[in-house]
């Protein structure tokens, strides 16, 4: 059911024009979501998609994911031998610079944004939020725990409004809440 809803999100994201934010923490999460797209790049239509990965620690943690890949199972390796790789998805970006993260929010539709933190309390998923929370035509992905009293939870019980950075900031955004993708995936292994 999960790759099922999380395929039924995208095109519903799609179909609304905006862009997605998924919260991820930079070790882990957001190398199982890169796994996930690679393994569903064609299923999931993930390639009329700008997907960026806004995280620099994230960026070095794929890249030592992707030296190592001998420590996955067979199964895994496929995956990562596989037409996409899901460290060099081709419409993968990779963001380093505060500038190279800002210039994102110039994208009004058509972008997936991985950025970090995993439960909104801090990161370049804040700058992310105040731009595409207002915007009903975009949505936000949860994958994993959002703990209480974080900016995440508060978005996961349906806040009308938040706070970042002193603002109150509407939530117009779809919310989702999509869990159990981390159950194969090689970085659990």
């Amino acid at each position: 059911a999960t790759l099922q809803e999380m395929s039924d999100i995208l095109e519903s994201a799609w179909q609304s024009g905006g862009n997605i934010l998924i919260p991820a923490f930079a070790v882990g999460r957001s190398q199982e979501l890169l796994y996930w797209f690679a393994k569903h790049y064609n299923d999931w239509n993930l390639g009329r998609w700008k997907i960026f990965l806004d995280s620099p620690m994230a960026s070095k943690v794929v890249e030592v994911y992707d030296r190592h890949e001998e420590l996955f199972d067979a199964e895994d390796r496929a995956v990562f031998h596989g037409k996409p790789s899901p460290f060099r998805l081709p419409n993968l970006h990779y963001t380093s610079d505060v500038e190279e993260s800002k210039a994102i929010n110039q994208h009004k539709g058509g972008c997936i944004i991985i950025a970090g933190s995993g439960m909104c309390n801090g990161g370049r998923v804040l700058h992310h939020l105040t731009h595409n929370l207002p915007r009903a035509e975009c949505h936000v992905i949860f994958t994993g725990y959002q703990a209480p009293g974080t900016l995440g939870r508060a978005l996961v019980d349906r806040a009308r409004r938040v706070n970042i950075h002193g603002m109150s900031v509407p939530v117009q955004a779809t919310i989702h809440t999509v869990g159990g993708l981390s159950a194969d995936s090689p970085v659990k292994k």
